[in-house]
C-alpha cells in the first residue's frame, strides 16, 4: 500500500499495520488483503461483490476489520457484506470507509451491510466515514444497514463521519426479537456545502425488547442535514430517540421524528433539540484564555465525543 491507503487506514480504523484476527482488507474496489481465524469465516460471495463473515456460536473477545479504502478518483464501489453472529458469542466488528479523492470525477462508496445476530449474542459494530484530497470531485458515502435481532440479542453501533464526506445517505433499519436490545450512537460533522440524511426504521416486535438511538451532529457553514427516525412498537417493549444538533452560520438542521405504538405497554419516547453555541459557553472558555474560535472547537470536540 502507499501513503495514502495508509493514511485512510489509520483514519478510519487506527491501523497502522495487519491487524490481529480475522481481517477484510477492500481498496479501490478490489481486496487487499484477507485472514480467517478458527471461529470467525471470511468467505468472498460468487453472484455479487462483497463477503459473508460467520463468526461461530460461543466465539468471545474476538474482532474483525473490515474497512474500505478508495485512492482512485471517480471510483464508484458498491459491496454486499452479510455477517452471521453465532449464538452466545461476544465480538467486536471494525468497519469504515476513507476516500482520497484527488482528481475531479466523483468517488463513491455504497455499502449494503446486512446482519443476523443470534440468540443471546453479542455485537458492537464500530463505522467511520473519512474523506480528504485536493480534487475538485465530491466524495460521496451512502451506507444501508439492516439488523435482525435474535431473542435475548444485543447490538451496540457506532457510526461517525469524521470529516470530508460531501454527501451522504444513511439508510438504517432493524427488527428486534423477545428481549433484543439495540443501542445506535450517531456523530456527525458537515461544513461548506454538504449534505447529510439519516433515516432510521426499527420495529420492536418481541416483547421486553428495547432500542435506545442517540444522534449527535454540527453543521456549519452552508451546510446541510436531516434527521428522520420512525419507531414502531408493536408489542411490550421501550425505545428512547435522542437527537442534539449544534447549529452554526447558514448552516440547517431537520429532524422528523415518528414513534408509532400498536401495543398498550409499548413506551416510546423522542427527544429533539437544535440550537447555536450558547454565548456564555464562548465567554467561559475565552476568559480562559482562548480565542472565539478556539473557544468554538472547544465547545464542538467535546460535543461530539
Amino acid at each position: 500500500m502507499d501513503a495514502i491507503q495508509k493514511n485512510l487506514l489509520s483514519e478510519i480504523a487506527d491501523l497502522h499495520a495487519v491487524p490481529d484476527g480475522a481481517y477484510n482488507i477492500r481498496a479501490n474496489g478490489e481486496a487487499a488483503g484477507r485472514r480467517s481465524t478458527e471461529h470467525i469465516e471470511i468467505v468472498p460471495k460468487e453472484d455479487k461483490p462483497g463477503i459473508d463473515i460467520i463468526i461461530k456460536p460461543g466465539t468471545k473477545n474476538e474482532s474483525v476489520h473490515i474497512p474500505v479504502i478508495i485512492s482512485q478518483s471517480g471510483l464508484k464501489d458498491l459491496v454486499y457484506n452479510d455477517f452471521y453472529i453465532g449464538e452466545d458469542s461476544d465480538v467486536l466488528i471494525i468497519a469504515g470507509c476513507g476516500i482520497h479523492n484527488g482528481g475531479d470525477g466523483d468517488s463513491a462508496h455504497d455499502g449494503i451491510h446486512t446482519f443476523h445476530v443470534g440468540k443471546n449474542a453479542r455485537l458492537r459494530y464500530v463505522e467511520k466515514h473519512y474523506g480528504v484530497g485536493e480534487g475538485t470531485g465530491e466524495n460521496v458515502m451512502n451506507p444501508t444497514t439492516v439488523i435482525e435481532l435474535d431473542e435475548g440479542a444485543v447490538m451496540e453501533m457506532e457510526t461517525t463521519q469524521i470529516k470530508g464526506i460531501d454527501s451522504t445517505i444513511r439508510d438504517t433499519s432493524a427488527v428486534l426479537g423477545e428481549g433484543a436490545n439495540l443501542i445506535v450512537k450517531e456523530k456527525i460533522m458537515t461544513h461548506g456545502s454538504q449534505k447529510a440524511e439519516t433515516n432510521f426504521i426499527v420495529d420492536l416486535n418481541g416483547d421486553d425488547c428495547s432500542a435506545h438511538l442517540v444522534s449527535r451532529s454540527v453543521a456549519r457553514d452552508n451546510s446541510y442535514q436531516v434527521f428522520r427516525s420512525k419507531v414502531n412498537g408493536n408489542t411490550k417493549c421501550m425505545s428512547h430517540t435522542e437527537c442534539d444538533a449544534i447549529i452554526m452560520d447558514n448552516a440547517s438542521v431537520s429532524a422528523i421524528p415518528e414513534v408509532t405504538a400498536n401495543h398498550i405497554d409499548a413506551e416510546l419516547i423522542h427527544e429533539a433539540a437544535i440550537g447555536k453555541i450558547a454565548g456564555e459557553q464562548l465567554m467561559k472558555l475565552m476568559t480562559l484564555g482562548l480565542t472565539e474560535k478556539e473557544a468554538e472547537e472547544q465547545i464542538v470536540n467535546g460535543f461530539l465525543k
